[in-house]
């Protein structure tokens, strides 16, 4: 085997991986995205407790209104 074709091996190896790295990545940020959605829906939902948890506490009057 002669060094070009050792290097042309190892340039293709070395493709390969980036190539699944590459599509590592991509699925990464998939699910970041994901991530990002359902932390959204999660933290509009929080606020949303916490806007009807001030209405409960006004009714009862447990604060000042």
């Amino acid at each position: 085997m002669s060094t070009e074709n050792v290097v042309l091996e190892h340039l293709r190896a070395i493709r390969s991986a980036q190539d699944r790295h590459s599509d590592d990545l991509r699925e990464i940020k998939g699910r970041l995205g994901i991530l990002e959605q359902q932390y959204a829906n999660l933290s509009i939902r929080v606020d949303r407790i916490d806007d009807r948890m001030a209405r409960i506490e006004k009714r009862l009057e447990l604060v000042e209104a």
